[in-house]
Parts: C-alpha cells; structure tokens; sequence
C-alpha cells in the first residue's frame, strides 16, 4: 500500500497544507478533526465583516479541520447566519462538516437588571436547534450541547425533547458543557444515547477537570472532552504571572526537542491527554499552531514534566 492510501486509511483528512487527523468522539460517532474551530471569541461587529469570516473559515478548512462549535460569546444569530450563507453558496461542502452548537444560555433584563440565566426546559431546546437549523441551510445539527446545568429542569422531559430531536434526525449526538459527573448522570439516566462529551475548560493552567472527576467520568462513558481555551485565553503565552511565567519556560524548553513553538506544545499537551481542543483565535498564525499540534506526539515523560511545572 502507498502512503497516501495508508494515512487515509488510518484516519487522516489531507488539506492543501497538511494532514489533519480524524478521531472518534465516542464510539458511537462522530468522526471529527483532531481540532476544533469555535467562535466565541468573535463579536458581532466581527462578524459583519463577512469577506473575513469567509477568509477564516475556508483557511481552517484548508488546514483539514472539518468540526465547527457554533457557540460564540455574542451574536449567535449572526454567526449561524453567515454560516448558513457559506454552506448555501456552496463555498463550504456541508456533506464535508460536522457542527456542534450550544443551547440553554438566556439573557434577562428589566428595571431590576440584567443578567444570564439557564434553561434546558423542552420547548427552548426544540424552538432553538429548529431556529437555529433554518439559519444554516441544514436539516441536522450533529452535536448538541446543553450549556450548563438547569436546576429547575424536570430531566426526564428534557431528557424526552432530545431524544425526539434525534428520532427526527435534527440532532445526531449529545454532549454537555460543564456539568459535574453528578449532573452528567442524572441527565443520562433519561437517556437511552450516551452523552458523547463534556465541553469543558482545560489547559496546562486549569487542571481542575482532572481532579474533580469530570474528565474521568466522559472517559469512563468512551467519550472525549472538547477543552476551550487551550492556551488560557492567551495567559500562557502572554502571562507575566509566576505561574504563567514557569510554564512557558518548561514549554519552550520541551519546544526544542519537537522542534514546536509554545503554542503548538501547549496544545500538543491536550492532545496526548486524548481531549479535543477548540480553537478559538482570529489570527491565522495562531490558528495554524494550534491545527498542527497533532502532527507530533509528546512523550510520557514530557507530558508530566509539562503538568508538573504548573506547581
């Protein structure tokens, strides 16, 4: 067998500047990239700047990366909607994607205030992801996820809603963001479809998700975490912090041996853990460091010696 056969074999997507690897989520599916691109980083006044939207978008596809997180800080509208306006022009093959979105996430306000609340009720999940479907040009979202934990949510009805989304082919999969393990079993216990993943925050310098049982527990389900911020928004290669400042200096020294830059190892880090980090910059530079941490391995050791230096 030639090589090219070979790596398309072993799961690789070839890209007009590299190879991307595919891996599976949970064992039930999906495929996806070994690297996510997530927009929460994006503002609306970012995104009516459509001529570099596009430019973005068509580079991460050129990088291999297929698997997009919809779920941005503001304006979710815009974003799906400029989306959908790639994916029906054609500028984007939407057979070629996998998309996941987040849902539950409300905003109030009134002469008390303002302020965020959280609602995984069944009518706001299924009024969202058919909204949200009409904005894409899709007829099926692969990867829904509830965004935090409702306490006033009856889980066997939103566990009901969810499972209709599925049998009607609007969603394929479901997965949560920040759930604790308990809250991640009480929703399972309603489902008769796993949760495939926990999108959660990990990176060298918030480690809590290994400690308090979470990471394990999406594990323990054969799934992966999808970790945003991979680089702590910005602090480990930035940070003049203690911490920040140690690290980066155990990342730089590990760099030299793979021949990789700070951000490269850093995210090569989560890789090796097994986690799925979501790529959350505008600048192409950056988004490439990122995209190409899979293209190396870190050692056991180096894995470690890299946990360790954050002590």
């Amino acid at each position: 067998m030639t090589l090219l056969p070979f790596l398309r074999e072993k799961g690789f997507l070839f890209s007009k500047t590299g190879i991307m690897k595919k891996v599976y989520i949970n064992e039930y599916g999906p495929r996806v990239s070994a690297a996510v691109y997530g927009f929460w980083r994006w503002t609306e006044e970012d995104l009516q700047d459509t001529k570099n939207f596009e430019d973005v978008v068509l580079f991460t596809r050129e990088l291999g990366i297929d698997t997009y997180d919809l779920s941005p800080g503001h304006g979710a509208y815009e974003l799906e909607t400029q989306f959908g306006k790639l994916i029906e022009s054609g500028v984007i093959n939407q057979s070629e994607l996998v998309l996941s979105k987040k849902v539950g996430l409300r905003e109030y306000s009134g002469a008390y205030g303002s302020g965020i609340y959280y609602d995984l009720s069944p009518q706001y999940i299924t009024t969202s992801v058919e909204e949200s479907l009409k904005r894409l040009k899709r007829d099926k979202i692969e990867i829904l996820i509830l965004e935090n934990f409702d306490f006033l949510s009856d889980f066997e009805q939103t566990a009901s809603a969810l499972l209709k989304l599925q049998r009607s082919g609007k969603i394929s999969y479901i997965g949560v963001s920040n759930f604790n393990v308990f809250q991640q079993r009480l929703l399972s216990a309603s489902l008769s479809q796993p949760i495939i993943t926990n999108h959660l925050e990990l990176n060298l310098l918030q480690t809590e998700a290994l400690h308090d049982g979470r990471y394990d527990f999406i594990r323990e389900q054969h799934g992966r975490a999808m970790a945003f911020s991979p680089l702590a928004d910005g602090r480990i290669l930035l940070g003049e912090d203690a911490q920040a400042v140690k690290l980066r200096l155990a990342l730089i020294e590990i760099g030299k041996k793979y021949e990789a830059n700070v951000e490269q190892i850093a995210v090569a880090w989560l890789n090796k853990l097994g986690a799925l980090p979501i790529i959350g910059s505008k600048e192409k530079r950056r988004i490439q460091n990122a995209a190409t941490a899979h293209t190396f391995e870190l050692s056991q050791e180096d894995w470690y010696f890299l946990y360790n230096a954050t002590k």
